[in-house]
């Protein structure tokens, strides 16, 4: 490793490994009760909730630590009826044919459509923004590196903090994206919008699809060498 400023690592816990397979195997009953909602209540959300969970998310590895990502909080209703009405201008084409019928036969399990109600009924949604350009500090102009892979890590980092909070979910990613950076007012030239996260309460008649409850065995998804 070559020679670099550091400093020793004070904060590492070791658990014992009974007790890390238990907390291992709590995150992991926990994370199933994580799903995808599309029916919110409009039951408000305090700030500080959603404060605190960006802040987790921007605890995220990134390349280079540059941490090439911008989130804007959306509690506005003004604002949120602005994102709603384009975006269902975006998912009327898309279901009416632009996406293709492999893709929407893939979505008719899930029972989605071009109606995003939530969009304006849910308290919070959060626009997740990647940037070209950055570094380690605001004013910085630097080349950022492995930025897809750094802000996905991040959005991650921000769904789990939601569902630890007591929050429900959604991720829309409507294509293309564009008119989230002109109603979030961002630097085009710099930034561009990855995902939108819908975040709040549960409507008192939310379900969840039968499809989206079908997860991969582990010996379907990893390989132990």
């Amino acid at each position: 490793m070559q020679d670099h400023q550091s400093v020793p690592l004070t904060d590492f816990i070791e658990y014992p490994q009974e007790e890390m397979l238990h907390r291992a195997q709590t995150f992991l009953d926990t994370s199933k009760r994580r799903h995808s909602i599309r029916s919110f209540s409009d039951k408000p959300v305090p700030k500080e909730i959603i404060e605190t969970c960006i802040k987790v998310a921007a605890t995220a590895p990134s390349g280079a630590n540059h941490q090439p990502w911008h989130f804007v909080a959306i509690n506005s209703m003004d604002v949120k009826k602005k994102i709603r009405e384009a975006a269902e201008d975006l998912e009327r084409s898309f279901y009416e044919g632009r996406a293709g019928e492999e893709w929407l036969d893939a979505l008719k399990p899930l029972g989605t459509d071009d109606q995003k109600p939530y969009l304006e009924h849910a308290p919070w949604l959060i626009a997740i923004f990647s940037q070209k350009k950055g570094g380690i500090h605001a004013e910085d102009k630097n080349t950022n590196y492995y930025v897809h892979e750094s802000v996905g890590i991040a959005t991650g980092f921000l769904i789990q903090a939601l569902h630890h909070s007591g929050l429900v979910t959604l991720t829309h990613t409507p294509k293309p994206m564009s008119f989230l950076t002109d109603i979030c007012g961002r630097n085009k030239d710099n930034e561009r919008p990855y995902m939108l996260i819908i975040a709040g309460y549960p409507a008192e008649n939310a379900t969840v699809p039968e499809h989206a409850l079908v997860k991969k065995d582990i010996t379907e998804v990893s390989s132990f060498l």
